[in-house]
């Protein structure tokens, strides 16, 4: 089924002024459209447009847009998906950033592309979320929504940590190296993909766990179904710390747990007719370059 766009929400990348071009250009194309254009508070502010289109905070993008156009790179997407996971807006990534692996329309081709999107001619992609809570004396003291990773890993301190890894409230191992990440398919291709984890194709139900730098060499990377509860627990007197798609974090002392389980909510993402999962892949990570090219 065809979805109607109405209105559109603009989301640029954070305090980037490099942006305020392309999303004059396609608030301009998308009003000439007869299409309602909403910008989210922070580009306009850096854009220096709020007094040309309705500007809006995320809850008000949330109740009422029907696409929000994302103009940035993945670190904008990964911020714009949890803050709009819960209201089921789908999302549109023009890439104004470096890799992209979630926003693959260019920027030279973004009016051409996002007119065919807005006459039907596009693919609907669903992406898993982690839903993540950090206790302390057996309380949640902070809970968040990550699309890529939740990593632990030693902060600011300079030697390895120790921590208990326990799966569906089973224990496995208790690990010492540099931390862990919990990657969900989407987030295989970032950090976890620097670590030598596996590629996820994000049709697949799965949860990956990837060791960082660990001090026995056989601690490798594990795939998990996706109902899968992972439950890590810093041991005394170790101090660490867990990011969240590497835009939020929390402090732990020894004795505080990370609890990782897929989330309810999901992130739908519109890619251009056309989209080929494994065509991004040769792109962007050089499948198919010659050695000298590299």
């Amino acid at each position: 089924m065809v979805r109607e766009f109405r209105t559109i929400a603009l989301i640029g990348k954070y305090q980037s002024q490099d942006v305020a071009q392309a999303v004059l250009g396609i608030a301009n194309f998308l009003t000439q459209r007869g299409l309602t254009v909403w910008l989210d508070e922070a580009t306009a502010r850096t854009t220096a447009l709020e007094n040309q289109f309705t500007v809006c905070d995320f809850e008000d993008i949330g109740a009422g847009a029907d696409l929000a156009v994302v103009l940035g790179g993945d670190g904008t997407m990964l911020l714009t998906a949890r803050r709009l996971a819960s209201y089921g807006v789908p999302l549109v990534g023009v890439n104004q950033g470096r890799l992209g692996f979630l926003t693959d329309i260019s920027r030279d081709a973004a009016t051409e592309r996002l007119g065919a999107m807005l006459d039907g001619a596009y693919l609907e992609e669903r992406r898993s979320l982690l839903e993540a809570e950090v206790l302390q004396d057996n309380r949640p003291i902070f809970r968040t929504l990550a699309m890529n990773d939740v990593v632990v890993n030693k902060g600011e301190i300079g030697r390895m940590i120790e921590f208990d890894v326990c799966i569906n409230g089973e224990f496995v191992y208790t690990q010492r190296s540099d931390g862990m990440i919990v990657s969900t398919p989407t987030g295989s291709t970032a950090y976890a993909l620097s670590a030598n984890g596996p590629i996820l194709h994000p049709g697949v139900a799965g949860i990956a766990l990837v060791p960082l730098c660990p001090h026995n060499l056989t601690a490798r990377p594990v795939t998990l179904s996706d109902d899968s509860q992972i439950e890590m627990v810093v041991r005394p007197p170790h101090d660490a710390r867990v990011h969240f798609d590497g835009q939020e974090h929390v402090n732990l002392r020894g004795g505080d747990r990370v609890r990782v389980v897929r989330s309810d909510q999901h992130v739908t993402l519109l890619h251009p007719e056309g989209y080929s999962y494994f065509a991004m892949l040769r792109e962007k990570l050089h499948w198919s370059a010659s050695p000298r090219h590299l």
